[in-house]
Protein backbone atom coordinates (compact mmCIF):
# COMPACT_ATOMS: atom_id res chain seq x y z
CA UNK A 1 0.00 0.00 0.00
CA UNK A 2 1.12 3.57 -0.54
CA UNK A 3 2.08 5.74 2.41
CA UNK A 4 0.38 8.99 1.56
CA UNK A 5 0.46 12.57 2.73
CA UNK A 6 -2.69 14.59 2.37
CA UNK A 7 -3.59 18.09 3.36
CA UNK A 8 -6.94 18.58 5.11
CA UNK A 9 -8.43 22.06 4.91
CA UNK A 10 -10.70 23.36 7.61
CA UNK A 11 -13.51 25.87 6.99
CA UNK A 12 -11.30 28.60 8.54
CA UNK A 13 -8.70 28.11 5.85
CA UNK A 14 -5.97 26.76 8.12
CA UNK A 15 -4.40 23.44 7.23
CA UNK A 16 -2.70 20.51 8.81
CA UNK A 17 -0.79 17.68 7.23
CA UNK A 18 -1.92 14.20 8.14
CA UNK A 19 0.43 11.31 7.46
CA UNK A 20 -1.39 8.08 6.73
CA UNK A 21 0.98 5.19 7.33
CA UNK A 22 0.12 1.70 6.12
CA UNK A 23 -0.62 -0.44 9.16
CA UNK A 24 -0.91 -3.63 7.17
CA UNK A 25 1.32 -4.79 4.35
CA UNK A 26 -0.18 -6.60 1.42
CA UNK A 27 1.60 -9.75 2.52
CA UNK A 28 0.02 -9.59 5.96
CA UNK A 29 -3.58 -8.98 4.89
CA UNK A 30 -3.74 -12.23 2.95
CA UNK A 31 -4.00 -14.10 6.24
CA UNK A 32 -6.91 -12.03 7.56
CA UNK A 33 -10.59 -12.89 7.39
CA UNK A 34 -13.04 -10.66 5.58
CA UNK A 35 -14.71 -8.03 7.69
CA UNK A 36 -18.51 -7.64 7.63
CA UNK A 37 -19.70 -5.69 4.61
CA UNK A 38 -16.84 -6.72 2.35
CA UNK A 39 -18.12 -7.29 -1.17
CA UNK A 40 -16.53 -10.71 -1.46
CA UNK A 41 -17.73 -13.57 0.70
CA UNK A 42 -14.33 -15.11 1.11
CA UNK A 43 -10.80 -13.81 0.60
CA UNK A 44 -8.24 -16.37 -0.54
CA UNK A 45 -5.33 -17.03 1.79
CA UNK A 46 -1.95 -17.14 0.06
CA UNK A 47 0.42 -19.77 1.35
CA UNK A 48 3.98 -20.42 0.33
CA UNK A 49 4.10 -22.76 -2.65
CA UNK A 50 5.59 -26.18 -2.09
CA UNK A 51 8.74 -27.06 -4.06
CA UNK A 52 6.67 -29.46 -6.15
CA UNK A 53 4.13 -26.80 -7.12
CA UNK A 54 6.85 -24.23 -7.82
CA UNK A 55 8.52 -26.76 -10.09
CA UNK A 56 5.28 -27.06 -12.07
CA UNK A 57 5.25 -23.32 -12.65
CA UNK A 58 8.95 -23.34 -13.51
CA UNK A 59 8.06 -25.39 -16.59
CA UNK A 60 6.56 -22.19 -18.02
CA UNK A 61 9.97 -20.52 -17.94
CA UNK A 62 11.29 -19.72 -21.41
CA UNK A 63 14.63 -18.31 -22.53
CA UNK A 64 14.62 -14.52 -22.51
CA UNK A 65 13.24 -13.45 -25.87
CA UNK A 66 15.53 -11.55 -28.22
CA UNK A 67 14.42 -8.75 -30.50
CA UNK A 68 14.08 -9.46 -34.24
CA UNK A 69 17.40 -9.09 -36.05
CA UNK A 70 15.86 -7.64 -39.19
CA UNK A 71 14.27 -4.23 -39.59
CA UNK A 72 10.57 -4.51 -38.83
CA UNK A 73 7.92 -3.10 -41.09
CA UNK A 74 6.55 -0.59 -38.60
CA UNK A 75 4.06 1.25 -40.78
CA UNK A 76 1.44 1.00 -38.03
CA UNK A 77 3.79 2.50 -35.46
CA UNK A 78 5.37 5.22 -37.55
CA UNK A 79 6.43 8.36 -35.75
CA UNK A 80 4.73 10.71 -38.20
CA UNK A 81 1.12 10.63 -39.27
CA UNK A 82 0.41 11.36 -42.90
CA UNK A 83 -3.05 9.82 -43.04
CA UNK A 84 -6.27 11.35 -41.75
CA UNK A 85 -7.80 7.90 -41.25
CA UNK A 86 -5.69 6.85 -38.26
CA UNK A 87 -8.78 6.44 -36.09
CA UNK A 88 -9.88 3.58 -38.33
CA UNK A 89 -6.49 1.98 -38.92
CA UNK A 90 -5.80 -1.50 -37.59
CA UNK A 91 -2.79 -2.30 -35.48
CA UNK A 92 -1.15 -0.73 -32.43
CA UNK A 93 -1.09 2.92 -33.45
CA UNK A 94 2.04 5.03 -33.05
CA UNK A 95 4.77 3.89 -30.69
CA UNK A 96 6.06 5.89 -27.71
CA UNK A 97 8.92 7.54 -29.62
CA UNK A 98 6.85 10.31 -31.19
CA UNK A 99 7.94 13.35 -33.23
CA UNK A 100 7.81 15.88 -30.38
CA UNK A 101 7.91 16.28 -26.59
CA UNK A 102 4.15 15.76 -26.30
CA UNK A 103 4.47 12.24 -27.75
CA UNK A 104 7.93 11.20 -26.54
CA UNK A 105 8.59 10.94 -22.80
CA UNK A 106 12.06 9.36 -23.08
CA UNK A 107 14.35 11.33 -20.73
CA UNK A 108 17.24 13.38 -22.04
CA UNK A 109 20.77 12.18 -21.23
CA UNK A 110 22.39 13.48 -18.04
CA UNK A 111 25.13 15.14 -20.09
CA UNK A 112 22.79 17.86 -21.35
CA UNK A 113 24.03 21.22 -20.05
CA UNK A 114 27.46 19.90 -19.09
CA UNK A 115 30.88 20.18 -20.74
CA UNK A 116 31.60 16.43 -20.65
CA UNK A 117 30.16 13.53 -22.67
CA UNK A 118 27.76 11.00 -21.22
CA UNK A 119 30.58 8.43 -20.97
CA UNK A 120 32.00 10.47 -18.07
CA UNK A 121 28.90 9.79 -15.98
CA UNK A 122 28.66 6.77 -13.71
CA UNK A 123 25.89 4.18 -13.84
CA UNK A 124 22.43 5.33 -12.75
CA UNK A 125 21.54 4.85 -9.07
CA UNK A 126 18.84 2.36 -10.13
CA UNK A 127 21.64 -0.09 -10.97
CA UNK A 128 22.31 -0.29 -7.23
CA UNK A 129 18.77 0.12 -5.92
CA UNK A 130 15.88 -0.33 -8.32
CA UNK A 131 13.79 2.20 -6.37
CA UNK A 132 16.30 5.00 -7.05
CA UNK A 133 16.48 7.30 -10.07
CA UNK A 134 17.31 5.69 -13.36
CA UNK A 135 15.80 3.29 -15.92
CA UNK A 136 14.46 -0.04 -14.67
CA UNK A 137 13.02 -2.82 -16.82
CA UNK A 138 10.24 -4.39 -14.77
CA UNK A 139 8.98 -7.10 -17.12
CA UNK A 140 12.16 -9.17 -17.48
CA UNK A 141 11.19 -11.85 -20.00
CA UNK A 142 12.63 -10.18 -23.07
CA UNK A 143 14.36 -7.23 -24.67
CA UNK A 144 13.08 -3.66 -24.79
CA UNK A 145 13.94 -1.90 -28.05
CA UNK A 146 14.32 1.72 -26.94
CA UNK A 147 14.77 2.94 -30.52
CA UNK A 148 11.27 1.82 -31.53
CA UNK A 149 9.51 1.53 -28.16
CA UNK A 150 8.71 -2.18 -28.31
CA UNK A 151 9.36 -5.28 -26.20
CA UNK A 152 9.90 -8.82 -27.49
CA UNK A 153 8.73 -11.54 -25.07
CA UNK A 154 8.04 -15.29 -25.19
CA UNK A 155 5.00 -16.50 -27.10
CA UNK A 156 3.07 -19.42 -25.60
CA UNK A 157 0.86 -21.96 -27.33
CA UNK A 158 -1.90 -23.35 -25.13
CA UNK A 159 -5.17 -25.02 -26.00
CA UNK A 160 -8.85 -24.78 -25.26
CA UNK A 161 -10.21 -27.70 -23.27
CA UNK A 162 -12.53 -29.93 -25.24
CA UNK A 163 -12.02 -28.51 -28.72
CA UNK A 164 -8.23 -28.42 -28.50
CA UNK A 165 -8.19 -25.15 -30.44
CA UNK A 166 -4.93 -23.21 -30.37
CA UNK A 167 -4.64 -20.38 -27.84
CA UNK A 168 -1.62 -18.13 -28.44
CA UNK A 169 -0.89 -16.00 -25.40
CA UNK A 170 1.75 -14.12 -23.39
CA UNK A 171 2.51 -13.97 -19.65
CA UNK A 172 3.09 -10.62 -17.95
CA UNK A 173 2.06 -10.76 -14.27
CA UNK A 174 1.41 -13.28 -11.51
CA UNK A 175 0.14 -13.18 -7.93
CA UNK A 176 2.95 -15.27 -6.41
CA UNK A 177 6.34 -13.59 -5.75
CA UNK A 178 8.40 -16.76 -6.17
CA UNK A 179 6.79 -17.58 -9.50
CA UNK A 180 7.33 -13.97 -10.58
CA UNK A 181 11.02 -14.18 -9.71
CA UNK A 182 11.41 -17.54 -11.45
CA UNK A 183 9.73 -16.47 -14.69
CA UNK A 184 10.75 -12.80 -14.83
CA UNK A 185 7.14 -11.56 -14.54
CA UNK A 186 5.69 -8.64 -12.60
CA UNK A 187 4.48 -9.60 -9.13
CA UNK A 188 1.01 -8.29 -8.22
CA UNK A 189 -0.36 -9.29 -4.82
CA UNK A 190 -3.67 -7.68 -5.75
CA UNK A 191 -4.38 -10.27 -8.45
CA UNK A 192 -5.22 -12.75 -5.69
CA UNK A 193 -8.39 -10.71 -5.13
CA UNK A 194 -9.35 -10.91 -8.82
CA UNK A 195 -10.17 -14.63 -8.94
CA UNK A 196 -13.87 -13.98 -9.63
CA UNK A 197 -12.89 -12.33 -12.93
CA UNK A 198 -10.40 -15.01 -13.97
CA UNK A 199 -10.78 -17.99 -16.25
CA UNK A 200 -9.58 -21.34 -14.99
CA UNK A 201 -7.04 -23.64 -16.55
CA UNK A 202 -4.35 -26.23 -15.92
CA UNK A 203 -0.65 -26.41 -16.68
CA UNK A 204 0.37 -29.25 -18.99
CA UNK A 205 3.67 -31.13 -18.82
CA UNK A 206 5.43 -28.41 -20.84
CA UNK A 207 4.23 -25.51 -18.75
CA UNK A 208 1.60 -24.40 -21.27
CA UNK A 209 -1.96 -23.67 -20.20
CA UNK A 210 -5.04 -25.67 -21.13
CA UNK A 211 -7.81 -23.10 -20.74
CA UNK A 212 -11.28 -24.20 -19.62
CA UNK A 213 -13.04 -21.40 -21.52
CA UNK A 214 -12.64 -18.05 -23.24
CA UNK A 215 -12.25 -17.17 -26.92
CA UNK A 216 -11.43 -14.00 -28.87
CA UNK A 217 -12.51 -12.97 -32.36
CA UNK A 218 -9.72 -10.88 -33.90
CA UNK A 219 -11.49 -10.41 -37.26
CA UNK A 220 -13.52 -7.22 -36.57
CA UNK A 221 -12.17 -3.93 -37.90
CA UNK A 222 -11.46 -1.23 -35.36
CA UNK A 223 -13.14 2.07 -36.21
CA UNK A 224 -13.60 5.38 -34.39
CA UNK A 225 -15.35 8.53 -35.54
CA UNK A 226 -14.17 11.37 -33.28
CA UNK A 227 -16.29 14.28 -32.15
CA UNK A 228 -15.82 17.83 -33.51
CA UNK A 229 -12.43 19.56 -33.44
CA UNK A 230 -11.43 20.52 -29.93
CA UNK A 231 -13.98 18.10 -28.49
CA UNK A 232 -12.92 14.84 -30.16
CA UNK A 233 -13.82 12.87 -27.04
CA UNK A 234 -16.29 11.33 -26.72
CA UNK A 235 -16.32 9.95 -30.25
CA UNK A 236 -19.58 9.70 -32.12
CA UNK A 237 -18.89 6.07 -33.01
CA UNK A 238 -16.43 3.43 -31.78
CA UNK A 239 -16.03 -0.31 -32.26
CA UNK A 240 -13.02 -2.43 -31.20
CA UNK A 241 -10.87 -4.61 -33.41
CA UNK A 242 -10.97 -7.69 -31.17
CA UNK A 243 -13.92 -9.03 -29.19
CA UNK A 244 -13.83 -11.72 -26.54
CA UNK A 245 -16.74 -13.98 -25.71
CA UNK A 246 -18.52 -13.81 -22.35
CA UNK A 247 -15.95 -16.16 -20.80
CA UNK A 248 -12.86 -14.26 -21.93
CA UNK A 249 -10.68 -12.23 -19.61
CA UNK A 250 -6.88 -12.14 -19.56
CA UNK A 251 -6.50 -13.60 -16.05
CA UNK A 252 -6.32 -17.36 -15.54
CA UNK A 253 -6.32 -19.30 -12.27
CA UNK A 254 -4.22 -22.46 -12.47
CA UNK A 255 -6.32 -25.14 -10.78
CA UNK A 256 -3.71 -27.91 -10.75
CA UNK A 257 -0.92 -25.70 -9.40
CA UNK A 258 -2.21 -24.05 -6.18
CA UNK A 259 -4.65 -21.67 -7.90
CA UNK A 260 -1.90 -19.22 -8.81
CA UNK A 261 -3.30 -16.42 -10.98
CA UNK A 262 -1.49 -15.32 -14.14
CA UNK A 263 -2.14 -12.38 -16.44
CA UNK A 264 -2.18 -14.27 -19.75
CA UNK A 265 -3.62 -12.04 -22.50
CA UNK A 266 -4.51 -13.81 -25.73
CA UNK A 267 -2.78 -12.57 -28.90
CA UNK A 268 -4.27 -15.05 -31.42
CA UNK A 269 -6.89 -17.80 -31.37
CA UNK A 270 -7.82 -20.88 -33.43
CA UNK A 271 -5.07 -20.35 -36.00
CA UNK A 272 -2.04 -22.43 -36.93
CA UNK A 273 1.52 -21.21 -36.78
CA UNK A 274 1.78 -20.66 -40.54
CA UNK A 275 -1.23 -18.33 -40.43
CA UNK A 276 0.38 -15.91 -37.97
CA UNK A 277 4.02 -16.04 -39.04
CA UNK A 278 4.96 -12.36 -39.30
CA UNK A 279 8.50 -12.24 -37.83
CA UNK A 280 9.37 -9.08 -39.78
CA UNK A 281 6.17 -7.17 -39.10
CA UNK A 282 3.43 -6.37 -41.61
CA UNK A 283 1.00 -8.27 -39.36
CA UNK A 284 -2.45 -9.45 -40.45
CA UNK A 285 -4.64 -7.91 -37.73
CA UNK A 286 -7.65 -10.02 -38.65
CA UNK A 287 -5.77 -12.90 -36.99
CA UNK A 288 -3.62 -11.22 -34.33
CA UNK A 289 -3.99 -8.73 -31.45
CA UNK A 290 -3.72 -5.10 -32.55
CA UNK A 291 -0.76 -4.39 -30.23
CA UNK A 292 1.44 -6.96 -31.98
CA UNK A 293 4.22 -5.45 -34.08
CA UNK A 294 5.75 -8.80 -35.08
CA UNK A 295 5.05 -12.43 -34.19
CA UNK A 296 7.32 -15.43 -34.74
CA UNK A 297 5.70 -18.82 -33.99
CA UNK A 298 8.89 -20.62 -35.07
CA UNK A 299 11.10 -19.01 -32.43
CA UNK A 300 8.05 -18.50 -30.19
CA UNK A 301 8.42 -14.75 -29.67
CA UNK A 302 6.10 -11.78 -30.07
CA UNK A 303 7.00 -8.09 -30.29
CA UNK A 304 4.50 -5.71 -28.69
CA UNK A 305 4.04 -1.97 -28.89
CA UNK A 306 4.75 0.09 -25.75
CA UNK A 307 2.77 3.10 -24.51
CA UNK A 308 3.83 6.29 -22.75
CA UNK A 309 2.54 7.15 -19.30
CA UNK A 310 3.51 8.43 -15.86
CA UNK A 311 3.64 6.89 -12.38
CA UNK A 312 4.18 9.32 -9.51
CA UNK A 313 5.85 11.79 -11.82
CA UNK A 314 8.15 9.28 -13.49
CA UNK A 315 7.76 8.42 -17.18
CA UNK A 316 6.94 4.77 -17.84
CA UNK A 317 6.22 2.40 -20.70
CA UNK A 318 3.43 -0.16 -20.45
CA UNK A 319 1.41 -2.59 -22.56
CA UNK A 320 -2.30 -2.24 -23.31
CA UNK A 321 -3.91 -5.65 -23.85
CA UNK A 322 -7.59 -5.74 -22.81
CA UNK A 323 -10.45 -3.47 -21.68
CA UNK A 324 -13.81 -4.20 -20.05
CA UNK A 325 -15.71 -1.78 -22.33
CA UNK A 326 -16.06 -1.63 -26.10
CA UNK A 327 -15.36 2.12 -26.23
CA UNK A 328 -12.22 1.71 -24.15
CA UNK A 329 -11.02 -1.23 -26.25
CA UNK A 330 -11.50 0.77 -29.45
CA UNK A 331 -9.51 3.75 -28.15
CA UNK A 332 -6.84 1.51 -26.61
CA UNK A 333 -6.35 -0.64 -29.76
CA UNK A 334 -6.87 -3.75 -27.63
CA UNK A 335 -9.34 -6.58 -26.90
CA UNK A 336 -12.81 -6.16 -25.42
CA UNK A 337 -12.80 -8.64 -22.53
CA UNK A 338 -16.31 -9.10 -21.03
CA UNK A 339 -15.12 -11.20 -18.07
CA UNK A 340 -13.23 -8.14 -16.80
CA UNK A 341 -16.61 -6.57 -16.06
CA UNK A 342 -16.80 -8.75 -12.95
CA UNK A 343 -13.86 -6.95 -11.36
CA UNK A 344 -14.56 -4.85 -8.26
CA UNK A 345 -13.99 -1.16 -9.06
CA UNK A 346 -13.87 2.02 -7.04
CA UNK A 347 -12.06 0.70 -3.97
CA UNK A 348 -8.44 1.47 -4.97
CA UNK A 349 -6.21 0.44 -2.02
CA UNK A 350 -8.91 -0.67 0.39
CA UNK A 351 -8.87 -4.21 1.74
CA UNK A 352 -9.30 -6.92 -0.90
CA UNK A 353 -9.29 -4.48 -3.84
CA UNK A 354 -7.88 -6.10 -7.01
CA UNK A 355 -7.18 -2.84 -8.86
CA UNK A 356 -5.00 0.21 -9.01
CA UNK A 357 -6.12 3.44 -10.65
CA UNK A 358 -5.35 4.95 -14.04
CA UNK A 359 -6.16 8.63 -14.52
CA UNK A 360 -7.21 9.64 -18.02
CA UNK A 361 -7.74 13.23 -19.08
CA UNK A 362 -10.62 13.84 -21.49
CA UNK A 363 -9.82 17.46 -22.44
CA UNK A 364 -6.16 18.10 -21.70
CA UNK A 365 -3.99 20.37 -23.89
CA UNK A 366 -4.06 19.31 -27.55
CA UNK A 367 -3.18 22.46 -29.52
CA UNK A 368 0.05 21.94 -31.41
CA UNK A 369 -0.18 18.15 -31.22
CA UNK A 370 3.07 16.36 -30.47
CA UNK A 371 4.99 19.65 -30.49
CA UNK A 372 3.13 20.71 -27.35
CA UNK A 373 5.10 19.47 -24.30
CA UNK A 374 1.92 19.69 -22.20
CA UNK A 375 -0.13 17.54 -24.57
CA UNK A 376 -2.43 15.09 -22.77
CA UNK A 377 -5.83 13.47 -23.00
CA UNK A 378 -8.30 11.52 -25.08
CA UNK A 379 -9.26 14.45 -27.29
CA UNK A 380 -5.58 14.88 -28.17
CA UNK A 381 -5.36 11.14 -28.87
CA UNK A 382 -8.34 11.20 -31.22
CA UNK A 383 -7.09 14.41 -32.88
CA UNK A 384 -3.57 13.24 -33.79
CA UNK A 385 -3.53 9.45 -33.23
CA UNK A 386 -0.84 9.39 -30.54
CA UNK A 387 -1.48 8.09 -27.03
CA UNK A 388 -2.92 10.34 -24.29
CA UNK A 389 -0.06 10.24 -21.71
CA UNK A 390 -2.14 8.67 -18.95
CA UNK A 391 -1.17 8.63 -15.27
CA UNK A 392 -1.07 5.30 -13.44
CA UNK A 393 -0.87 4.60 -9.74
CA UNK A 394 1.64 2.36 -8.01
CA UNK A 395 4.10 0.20 -9.93
CA UNK A 396 6.87 -2.12 -8.67
CA UNK A 397 9.89 -0.24 -7.26
CA UNK A 398 7.65 2.75 -6.41
CA UNK A 399 4.80 1.16 -4.43
CA UNK A 400 3.54 -2.21 -3.17
CA UNK A 401 0.01 -1.97 -4.56
CA UNK A 402 0.65 -2.60 -8.26
CA UNK A 403 -2.04 -4.31 -10.30
CA UNK A 404 -2.15 -4.63 -14.10
CA UNK A 405 -5.92 -4.13 -13.79
CA UNK A 406 -6.34 -0.38 -13.82
CA UNK A 407 -9.61 1.20 -12.65
CA UNK A 408 -10.16 3.95 -15.24
CA UNK A 409 -10.88 7.35 -13.69
CA UNK A 410 -11.57 9.90 -16.40
CA UNK A 411 -11.15 13.55 -15.48
CA UNK A 412 -12.11 16.81 -17.14
CA UNK A 413 -10.69 20.30 -16.67
CA UNK A 414 -13.40 22.78 -15.72
CA UNK A 415 -14.08 25.67 -18.07
CA UNK A 416 -13.10 28.08 -15.29
CA UNK A 417 -9.71 26.40 -14.92
CA UNK A 418 -9.21 26.54 -18.69
CA UNK A 419 -10.21 30.21 -18.87
CA UNK A 420 -7.66 31.07 -16.17
CA UNK A 421 -4.88 29.25 -18.04
CA UNK A 422 -4.47 26.51 -15.44
CA UNK A 423 -4.88 23.53 -17.77
CA UNK A 424 -1.71 21.51 -18.26
CA UNK A 425 -0.17 18.07 -18.25
CA UNK A 426 -0.59 16.19 -14.96
CA UNK A 427 1.88 13.45 -14.04
CA UNK A 428 1.14 12.27 -10.51
CA UNK A 429 -1.81 10.68 -8.72
CA UNK A 430 -1.97 12.96 -5.70
CA UNK A 431 -1.53 16.05 -7.87
CA UNK A 432 -4.68 14.97 -9.70
CA UNK A 433 -6.56 14.21 -6.48
CA UNK A 434 -5.56 17.61 -5.09
CA UNK A 435 -6.86 19.37 -8.21
CA UNK A 436 -10.13 17.48 -7.80
CA UNK A 437 -10.29 18.66 -4.20
CA UNK A 438 -9.58 22.22 -5.36
CA UNK A 439 -12.35 22.12 -7.97
CA UNK A 440 -10.06 22.47 -10.98
CA UNK A 441 -11.04 19.12 -12.47
CA UNK A 442 -14.12 16.91 -12.25
CA UNK A 443 -15.46 13.75 -13.80
CA UNK A 444 -16.59 13.93 -17.45
CA UNK A 445 -19.19 16.65 -18.16
CA UNK A 446 -18.91 17.99 -14.62
CA UNK A 447 -19.90 14.75 -12.91
CA UNK A 448 -18.45 13.65 -9.60
CA UNK A 449 -14.89 12.41 -10.00
CA UNK A 450 -14.37 8.67 -9.41
CA UNK A 451 -14.40 5.36 -11.19
CA UNK A 452 -15.65 5.52 -14.76
CA UNK A 453 -16.97 1.97 -14.53
CA UNK A 454 -14.41 0.12 -16.66
CA UNK A 455 -10.92 -1.29 -16.28
CA UNK A 456 -7.92 -1.72 -18.56
CA UNK A 457 -5.33 -4.49 -18.51
CA UNK A 458 -2.03 -2.61 -18.84
CA UNK A 459 1.00 -4.58 -17.60
CA UNK A 460 3.92 -2.34 -16.67
CA UNK A 461 7.15 -2.90 -18.66
CA UNK A 462 9.69 -0.17 -17.99
CA UNK A 463 10.32 2.76 -15.72
CA UNK A 464 12.25 5.30 -17.78
CA UNK A 465 13.91 7.15 -14.89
Amino acid sequence: MKATHRQDRTPLGCSRVRAISPVLTLAAIFSLAVSPGTSQAQVPVKRRLSPEILAMHARAKRPAATAPTTSLELAATATARTSSSFNSEQGPGPGPIGPGPGCNLFPAPASIGTTVPLSYFGPPPSDTNRSLVGPVQLLDTGVVDVAHGTITIPLYLGHLKGSGKNVWYVLTDVDDPNVAAELGLNFSAKLTFASHSARTGNLDANGNIVFDAGTVNFKPERKIIPGPAGHEFPPTFATPGAIGDANYGPLVQIVNAANVIYNAPMVAFDVDANQISFPNGNVDYTKVHDQVVAIDPVNMTVTLNLINGFSFGRPVWYLSMDTSSTLGAAIEHNTFAPLMQKILLGHDDSFASPVERIFISTNGPESGGCNNPLRQGLSADLADGFRPNNVVGGIPTIALDYSPYWDAQLFEWTQDAIDQGFRGQLREEFQILTFVQDGLITGPSGTTFGTSGFSINCPIVQRLD
